[in-house]
């Protein structure tokens, strides 16, 4: 019984639970980018930007409340979609170059995009969502 109650202590980090807001935000985005890609018959581009989007905002919720476990505010929400902007222009080249150049199906590069995005998100997004004061780097200080 202690064991398993230190294994789920030990499972229950902030990325952790990034991983586990981003499996479902993943699941969300691509759901949106499946059904308009397809059942709508966006250019892949298009169907990307918009399921982006709409995943940016699910995103901002679940991150604050599960991730970081903060009071999710205006200013924060105005300041999240900069967490974004690397996530974006790195997710968006990847999947043109996964298509365009290494002729990666159209519906699987959205997901092989997000493999090399993750890291890069959890660090911009901690820095932006959670307090200054607060965070291990003004600690440190």
């Amino acid at each position: 019984m202690w064991m398993n109650t230190m294994s789920l202590k030990a499972l229950n980090t902030e990325f952790t639970r990034f991983v586990f807001v981003g499996i479902i935000n993943t699941l969300s985005y691509y759901s949106i980018y499946l059904v308009l890609h397809n059942a709508f018959s966006l250019p892949y581009l298009l169907a990307h930007i918009v399921g982006f989007l709409i995943s940016l905002n699910i995103s901002f919720f679940l991150n604050c409340y599960v991730t970081y476990r903060i009071k999710p505010t205006v200013k924060k929400y105005l300041y999240f979609p900069l967490t974004q902007v690397v996530n974006m222009s790195v997710s968006t080249a990847l999947i043109f170059v996964f298509v365009e150049f290494l002729h990666l199906n159209s519906n699987i590069a959205p997901f092989a995009a997000v493999l090399f995005t993750v890291p890069i998100t959890f660090v911009v997004s901690g820095r932006i969502l959670k307090d200054p004061a607060h965070s291990k780097y003004a600690k440190r200080r």
